[in-house]
């Protein structure tokens, strides 16, 4: 099982990701909205903000996301370091259960070029 730090760096390196990439993937990334992740296995949520083509973490809470973010992920800290990681596609995640995405509809058709 992922630990808190190694989901941490994950999303560290999931944030170096988006701001080095080009085009369609950077043009997405470009959204100005808060951000939460809950890792479920673990029982913590990662808040804080996409802007400027990066996510920045400001904090991790116990249990679920304590206010309603704009984007709302949720996933096990394995899978998260594997989706980062290459280990495992987005949209085979998110189809068989694994990953949930919840946003709102025109942040989600901006966020499928990130898939």
């Amino acid at each position: 099982m992922a630990t808190i730090e190694e989901c941490r760096s994950a999303l560290e390196k999931l944030s170096d990701s988006l701001a080095h990439a080009d085009g369609d993937v950077r043009a997405a990334a470009s959204l100005d909205r808060s951000v939460s992740c809950h890792i479920t296995d673990l029982d913590v949520t990662f808040t804080g903000r996409l802007a400027g083509g990066r996510i920045e973490v400001s904090g991790v809470v116990p249990g679920p996301p304590p206010h309603r973010a704009q984007i709302r992920l949720a996933m096990t800290g394995d899978d998260l370091v594997a989706l980062v990681g290459g280990e495992l596609g987005f949209a085979a995640a998110w189809a068989s259960g694994r990953v949930r995405l919840e946003a709102g509809l025109m942040d989600l058709f901006r966020l499928r070029k990130l898939l």
